[in-house]
Order: C-alpha cells, then structure tokens, then sequence
C-alpha cells in the first residue's frame, strides 16, 4: 500500500510505479541525479507570489459588497429599492454565475503548449505567467499583464495556432501570440494592443480581445481540436478569424465548465445547478443529465475521446461516461469509478481537481480537506481501459514550502518520454514532475515475455539473497541482469533494458527503496 511522502520533503518524479522524493529545500540536484538522466533536461520550477490568489476575496464578492454599500446609501425611496431589486433578479436570471460555486470548480489555471514545452499558469489576478524550457539562454519566464485582462480565471492555448494563447477574465478573452524578431504579429482593427518584449528573444503581442456581453465574468472556455472556435461560458462559439460570437443555445446561463473532445464530435457543458450536458457537434444536439452528487467539479476526456471523466462536488466516487455508439449518437452509460483510497488514506471529504494524461495511464487527483499527514497532497493513479475503466493507486505527490496544496495542474500530453504533470502550489512554486514508466521506452518489435527466464533467474537470486544488509550484493546482480540482457538481446533498447530493471528490483531496505531507481539510472550512464 502506498504511503503519504512526510512533511519536509518534496517529490520529484516517477520511475516506474515509484515516486522518488527528497528532503526539503528545494533544489535541481536531486532532479540532475535521477530523471535528468533519462530526458537530458531539468525542469526547473517557477516561484510566484500567491497572497492574492489564495486569501483574498474574489472581485465579483468585493464587487458586491461595494455595491451593496453605495446602494445602501443611495437608495432613500421604497421605489429605488424595488428598481433595484429587479434589475439584480433580472441579471441572476440571465447571467446566473453562481461565484460561490466558482471557487470550487477546477478552472484551468495551468496549461501546457500542445507542441512545445512552453508552461503558462496564472500567476496574479491580472498576470499570466509564461515559461519557456526549449529557450537555450535560460531566461526569465514573460509576464503577460494588459489594462483589458482583468480577473482572470483560466487559459488555455489555442490548438494548430502557433505560440497563441488564450486568456479568459472579465469581460472578454485576450488572445495572445508570440512572434520572433523580425515578425510582427497581426493585431485586429480596434483592439487596444500591447506588446512585451525582451532583449533579442520572442515577444508576446495582445493581438485580439473577444469581447463578452454586458462585461460577463468569463469562468469557462474551451477551443475546438482544430483551433478554429473557441466557446466561452455563456455558450457562444467564435469565429476568431471573423471576430464574431454566436450563440449556440440562448438562455443557457450558468456554466461552469466546457470541454470539446479531442476528436471534436462531442461537447461537454456543465452548470452550477447539478446538470450537465452533452453535445454532439454534428448537428448542434445535446443530451441533458442530472446528478445527484452536487455539480460536476472537474471533467477530463480521454485520449481517443470515447469517454469522460466526471468529479463531482458531493462524492468521493468519480463518474464515466461512456458512448455506446459511434459519433454522432448521444447514447452513451454513466458508470462509477470507485476510487477506495480516498476516505480510507486520505479521510477527505471528496475529490476537488482531476487531470488525465494524452495516454490515458496516468490519473492525477487532489482531495478536500484530508488528514495531517495527506492534506494537500496530489495522487497519482495507474490508469486502465480494456473497456471499463480501473486505477490503482501508485503514490502521493507533495509539493514544495511550506504546507503546500494544489491550486491547480496539469499535463504535458505530447511530452514522448513520458507524461510530465505541472502543478502550481499554494507556497509560491509551480513545479514539474515527469512520470517515467516502462510503456514508453519500449524497444520497437521488441517483447518484455522474451526476457522471463533472465527474469526468472533474477528473481530466483534476490530471494536467495533477501535480507542480506550488503547492497553491494544488489548492485552485483543489477549490473550481471544489465549486461547478459545487452549481450543476450543486442536488438533490444539499452534505455528500455534499464527501466525494465528497475520495475522489477526489490526494494532490499528502506534506504534502497528510495534510491532504487536512481539506482538503475547510474547503472545505465556508467554501462554506456
């Protein structure tokens, strides 16, 4: 059974089923000696100011309250005060954003380039922050700051579009795209653009600002998979080459999260109230559904846009929804994913964010409240569908500083060693962790069952061997396994012989267990 990382140290990546951490402060150097190794880069984190994120009342509350304030001194008639208590019905009626609510929804305030390894996560309430990792010079990340990108509440970048990024705040969403020197970035007519730039590199332009309805809290946007429309929280497509919004459904207020397929043939909307629905965008028709469980918190599709997975507000279970038929019919089951460690490890009350990784292995999931030892923690589950879905829990992810909690994450789907999982933490980091696992470092036309009886023999050692305190034992065997696998199987990948190792090395104590794959890792630089 996996067991809670303890306070005062910090995780830094997976290696097989294993989640290596280190003791606290942190640094690159544990990152050098394990997976740095594999992937040739170290993903350095980003430190960000975060008093603003975390305490501070949200505007649309501040907003409220000031206007309660001048109201209270301006209304001095019974006819004032009736005016104005029909003009705020009117507006809930048409624009019921439950901001309450809004807190608790898994908005997207961190996102990777869908081709490049380039981060972006909101860093302030008017501040985007942009890192770049394929930049050789090392630079400091861009900041995105404009008059007209206010409140902001998610991003995500638009897919096929180059380096474009989009900003969803109040009042509208800011497009932003980068350009190198030389380039100059089309700005559209009427927009108030602003450009930020630094030295010789790349510079970041507002290049066109979508404009919502009576200055609308923008709290849900999703682009479609080929990057031509994106569909905001009053459920409004746009035609971001026409700059126009058109309304998909009239009076569907209330959203609180979208979410296109990746294939393109479906569409996931949710409400505050509990009901959610599912388009098929096709011909534009939707199915609605109900739960009984509070509204949808976090919904994430998988891979090959077959299902959806579904967190609710009020249970500890998560929900799929699977398509019975083939795009574009809408019908589809709704089955639970029973997911034990949540009340029996953690004692939280239910599940708050979920993200799913392009190859559909890896489940990343962080808790409500929790006990001492697992609060704020983020777990990562082994993910299976053949056709249902079932997890496994493989560990516990914590994060750097002090009594660190998720804010938000997600991951790097196109990463080809692996995923890599960014989180952004309450103390002021925004931290990459790659999770290396065998799957992807399988060597082509190359089968695992061809290597048993080495395995067989391997296994049948360690167990004679088990107990022993000498680790240089362990080393022995690890470093005879590695050769007679090279010298046996010259087809095989070295980097593929290494992992498999790794996966199956008994953990002799309990300081070997924490260094085991790193263990292999030295093996492998030192063979070569």
């Amino acid at each position: 059974m996996p067991s809670f990382p303890p306070p005062g140290t910090v995780t830094i990546c997976e290696i097989n089923r294993n989640l290596v951490t280190a003791a606290e402060p942190l640094s690159e150097d544990r990152a050098k000696e394990t997976y740095a190794k594999v992937l040739g880069t170290v993903f350095s984190p980003v430190s960000f100011a975060t008093d603003h994120l975390i305490s501070s009342p949200s505007p649309e509350q501040g907003a409220d309250q000031r206007v309660r304030t001048e109201d209270s001194d301006q209304r001095n008639s019974w006819s004032t005060a009736l005016r104005a208590i029909l003009s705020d019905s009117i507006k809930l009626l048409f624009h019921p954003v439950d901001v309450k609510s809004l807190s608790e929804v898994d908005l997207h305030g961190v996102s990777w380039h869908q081709h490049k390894h380039i981060l972006a996560f909101i860093s302030g309430p008017n501040h985007v922050t942009i890192r770049d990792y394929e930049d050789s010079e090392g630079k400091e990340p861009f900041i995105l700051t404009h008059e007209s990108q206010r409140d902001v509440k998610l991003l995500e970048w638009r897919p096929n579009g180059g380096r474009t990024l989009s900003v969803a705040c109040k009042g509208g969403i800011c497009i932003w795209t980068a350009s190198n020197p030389g380039n100059i970035a089309s700005v559209r007519s009427g927009v108030a653009s602003g450009t930020l730039s630094r030295g010789s590199g790349a510079r970041w332009t507002l290049v066109d600002f979508l404009r919502s309805h009576d200055d609308e809290q923008i709290s849900a946007l999703s682009w479609s998979p080929d990057g031509r429309y994106p569909n905001y929280s009053s459920f409004t497509i746009w035609d971001v080459a026409q700059g126009l919004g058109t309304p998909i459904r009239r009076g569907l207020g209330g959203i609180s999260m979208l979410k296109w397929s990746p294939t393109g043939d479906y569409f996931f909307a949710a409400k505050f109230d509990g009901t959610f629905y599912l388009w098929e965008t096709n011909t534009w028709t939707s199915e609605l559904w109900s739960s009984t469980s509070g509204f949808v918190t976090g919904a994430t599709w998988d891979p090959d846009g077959h299902m959806i997975l579904i967190a609710f507000s009020d249970s500890s279970t998560l929900g799929s929804i699977h398509f019975a038929s083939k795009p574009p019919s809408l019908d589809a089951h709704l089955l639970p994913v029973d997911l034990p460690e949540v009340k029996s490890l953690s004692h939280s009350r239910g599940i708050e964010k979920i993200a799913w990784d392009g190859s559909g292995e890896r489940l990343a999931i962080s808790y409500k409240d929790g006990g001492e030892m697992s609060e704020g923690l983020i777990a990562i589950y082994d993910v299976r569908r053949s056709p249902l879905i079932s997890a496994s829990l493989i560990g516990f992810i914590r994060g750097p500083g002090s009594n660190p909690r998720p804010l938000a994450f997600s991951f790097h789907d196109k990463f080809k060693q692996g995923p890599l999982l960014s989180v952004c933490w309450s103390s002021g980091f925004c931290s990459t962790y790659p999770l290396i696992f065998r799957s992807h470092f399988s060597a082509p036309g190359t089968s695992v069952d061809s290597l048993a009886p080495w395995l067989e023999l391997h296994c049948f050692l360690t167990e004679a061997f088990c107990g022993c305190a000498v680790e240089e034992i362990l080393f022995a065997l690890t470093y005879l396994m590695f050769w007679t696998c090279v010298v046996t199987f010259p087809a095989l990948n070295i980097q593929s012989v290494c992992v498999c190792i790794s996966f199956l090395l008994p953990p002799f104590s309990d300081s070997f267990r924490q260094s085991r794959s790193t263990c292999i890792l030295e093996v492998w630089c030192s063979g070569l």
